[in-house]
């Protein structure tokens, strides 16, 4: 993959990993996507933390394929606006994604699932968004053009994984496609800024270790094209890219995902890892101040603009 450049500016703004700043330009970018793409006003990031980070994860997707006629996925289907697809979000945790897929696509119906309703209060006439567990047998009549997931480390074990992904081929139309976005937790750097023995570097082995011990694996993004296969699946395709953590990227497409990015993580973080380090840390179960130590250490790590940090998705 290419390496992404260095904003040689960045040093000389005092203020460039100012909180305030930054994340008043975020705002100012998810406005501006949002009017871009969406063209429509009516949702307001919910106040509650883990559906800040959703929306935070849903923007850094939109830019990084700002480039694309739809960046909403990228299989193969709907070209023809006219002809009616059946679109299925498993996790669909806020239904930010498959509102929005409904939006563009107004001849689809797009079913968002999750074990919680959202709290959403509008919705597009096309979109339903159903509480199920997909752990059990679907009930479904209709077969889908489009399985849609992301953001679902630490979900399933392994055996649940396979269920899944065998429910999905088995309910996939002719010619459809399941598609899967997840961020991988591995944090490094192209020009070795980032130190070894800092916490960002450490936080992806140790939520692997936390992951493995609790049976549910953190490391997905890296197994989930042969699980996909191994359902039977055929034609895989894999795109990677880097999700940059702070504007520290020359690039404007880069800079700006990576300051979204970095409310994902400031917004995420605690979420993400306490249960796994109070059930299952290594070498025993951690306490929740010591996570929250962690936590802190994380953020000032964040904010440091000589650490030209990024991981995989």
């Amino acid at each position: 993959m290419d390496t992404i450049a260095v904003d040689p500016d960045l040093y000389a703004a005092q203020s460039a990993y100012a909180p305030d700043d930054w994340q008043s330009e975020t705002t100012s970018i998810r406005s501006s996507i949002y009017r871009g793409l969406m063209d429509n006003g009516r949702r307001i990031p919910s106040d509650e933390q883990q559906f800040e980070t959703y929306e935070a994860g849903h923007l850094v997707d939109l830019i990084l394929d700002s480039d694309r006629d739809n960046p909403l996925f990228r299989s193969p289907i709907g070209a023809d606006r006219e002809r009616p697809l059946q679109v299925l979000d498993i996790g669909t945790g806020k239904g930010t994604w498959a509102i929005d897929v409904a939006d563009m696509f107004p001849n689809a119906t797009v079913r968002g699932v999750d074990l919680f309703p959202p709290p959403v209060t509008w919705m597009p006439p096309n979109c339903v968004i159903e509480v199920d567990d997909v752990l059990q047998d679907w009930t479904w009549r209709e077969r889908f053009d489009l399985i849609h997931m992301r953001n679902m480390i630490g979900s399933f074990d392994n055996a649940e994984w396979d269920r899944v992904y065998e429910q999905c081929f088995e309910k996939m139309a002719p010619g459809g496609w399941i598609e899967q976005l997840e961020v991988g937790p591995f944090i490094t750097s192209d020009d070795n800024s980032l130190p070894e023995d800092s916490a960002l570097a450490s936080w992806g082995p140790i939520l692997q270790k936390c992951g493995d011990r609790a049976g549910r694996p953190c490391d997905i993004v890296l197994t989930m094209p042969q699980s996909i296969k191994n359902a039977g699946f055929v034609d895989v395709h894999e795109k990677v890219y880097k999700w940059p953590i702070g504007p520290w990227p020359r690039d404007q497409k880069f800079k700006e995902a990576g300051m979204v990015n970095s409310q994902h993580w400031m917004s995420g973080m605690e979420g993400w890892c306490m249960w796994l380090l109070t059930k299952y840390g290594d070498p025993e179960p951690w306490t929740k101040d010591e996570v929250h130590v962690f936590c802190a250490k994380l953020r000032n790590e964040l904010k440091n603009p000589h650490y030209h940090a990024y991981h995989k998705a």
